[in-house]
């Protein structure tokens, strides 16, 4: 028997009590093996294709979907956030998400935001995608991570459900904490571990803590811009610290920027500086960790893609940083895949702020989905995992590196990189780079220019493009539209 949600759709059927969670069951009472967050993504899809117009509308909010779909706010977040990535969605900070209804996802927006107009233009059918940043997409861990969770619910099969645990389930956070130890002095515990719904809502609740808003904070630059629309949001005043030719920092360039005072935080990359895709040389790390030190100020290690690096053993700023004044975050998703969504940090001060703001957030994380992880880990299928994954990203970085170099060596300087799944490139010429995407939209291409990668200008003649992308395209004709585009838009 059919059942019909709350605005008078057909709809899933909420998880009884004593299913496996976050598994939904379909509207004709037989089992599926999907998830919550696979459920909520379809209707959203649904949604999005009955939406009328040509303007961008805006959603449901998460505590909306919430109540309609009965399911908690963060599994309505994480669908979201595939959405997102996909660009069929967008979010506005401190309004909510949009999306242009699928009728008119030909329909390239004016080009007042840059990244509006890299997710719209990406979903647009038979686009190749050449600026997205995911590695699993390769060699994920859906599989195994879907097998073992099997298992769990067979040893545990409609048990009563233990209270949730808001910083994540104990074996996973113990799991997490070994794997960052290091030795007697730099180790973790599992109560320095916080595990939350993905990446953001875990950035968010750190900024919460720290209390950033309107504070200074001091990141490398290229830099994520994830994390550059989060802290922008936040109104925290951004000094970016460009990576010098050889992937290092400029040394008196931060000694002057720690200068001042109001400085709360330093952003660095763990080993491998994404989206550069190079590593800080050994030294440098050491005199930059030296520097941090003697400023009072913490020290965030972005760890989003410290297992990426094609030499995994390469030092990283844990190993020389004070860890008392140290935060750790990471995700398993750019290793893992969607199936693991998850975001943690570790950090081994302000305990009680964090517990206080993980409650307050009141994640609900599936407690097998978190186990079935950890298992991982132990069993060490998580590092056979990445030995391949490596293998695999090197062999697609060096096709696409000489691709590059036949096709684009005159226009283009390539970075060498050190791992991931992203190239970076500066031209060789001053061009109009927002032309260049702009005139690469319009033939089906998507590429991330520069920009997107700076609060404040720079990296304007720079490119990143993946070389991990699916599909049947034709690699060598898009190369040949971004060399036209590159020739045709040349200022000099």
């Amino acid at each position: 028997m059919s059942r019909r949600g709350q605005d008078g759709r057909p709809g899933e059927l909420p998880v009884a009590v004593g299913d496996p969670p976050g598994r939904t069951v379909a509207s004709h009472g037989q089992r599926q093996t999907d998830f919550a967050y696979q459920a909520v993504y379809r209707y959203l899809t649904h949604l999005i294709a009955e939406l009328g117009g040509d303007c961008r509308v805006r959603l449901p909010s998460l505590r909306q979907l919430a109540e309609r779909l009965d399911v908690s706010i963060s599994t309505i977040q994480y669908a979201y956030s595939l959405l997102e990535k996909e660009g069929r969605v967008y979010s506005v900070a401190k309004s909510g998400y949009y999306a242009l209804p699928v009728a008119s996802a030909s329909v390239i927006n004016n080009g007042s935001d840059l990244l509006e107009s890299l997710y719209s233009g990406a979903r647009r059918p038979g686009t190749l995608v050449l600026s997205a940043d995911d590695p699993a997409s390769l060699q994920p861990l859906d599989s195994p991570l879907l097998l073992l969770e099997r298992e769990l619910v067979r040893q545990y099969p409609r048990q009563p459900q233990s209270p949730p645990q808001p910083c994540g389930e104990h074996e996973l956070r113990a799991a997490l904490a070994a794997r960052y130890t290091r030795s007697a002095a730099r180790y973790w515990q599992a109560d320095d571990v916080y595990v939350g719904a993905d990446l953001r809502g875990v950035l968010e609740m750190l900024i919460a803590v720290l209390n950033l808003k309107g504070a200074t904070v001091l990141v490398e630059s290229p830099c994520d811009w994830s994390i550059l629309r989060l802290l922008q949001a936040a109104d925290v005043q951004v000094i970016e610290v460009p990576l010098q030719a050889d992937g290092g920092l400029d040394l008196e360039v931060l000694a002057q920027a720690l200068i001042d005072p109001a400085v709360r935080l330093a952003i660095v990359s763990s080993g491998l500086s994404m989206p550069r895709g190079s590593l800080i040389p050994e030294d440098n790390r050491r005199d930059t960790a030296l520097l941090l030190q003697q400023h009072d100020c913490w020290v965030l290690e972005n760890d989003s893609y410290g297992d990426l690096g094609f030499e995994p053993d390469a030092l990283r700023f844990r190993d020389v940083l004070d860890p008392d004044r140290l935060i750790v975050f990471s995700t398993f998703e750019k290793v893992m895949g969607p199936e693991a969504p998850h975001g943690y940090l570790l950090t081994r001060q302000l305990r009680s702020e964090f517990q206080r703001h993980f409650l307050l957030r009141a994640f609900r994380l599936s407690p097998i989905r978190q186990k079935a992880v950890a298992r991982l880990y132990a069993s060490g299928r998580f590092d056979q995992h990445l030995h391949v994954l490596r293998r695999l990203l090197k062999e697609r970085k060096m096709l696409m590196s000489q691709a590059l170099q036949e096709r684009l060596g005159e226009a283009l300087h390539v970075v060498e990189s050190q791992g991931g799944a992203t190239l970076w490139a500066r031209c060789r010429r001053q061009v109009d780079m927002r032309r260049v995407f702009q005139r690469l939209l319009k033939q089906h291409v998507v590429i991330a220019p520069g920009e997107l990668f700076s609060l404040h200008g720079l990296h304007g003649q720079c490119l990143r493009l993946n070389h991990s992308f699916s599909g049947h395209h034709d690699l060598g004709a898009a190369l040949g539209l971004l060399s036209d585009a590159l020739r045709l838009e040349q200022l000099d």
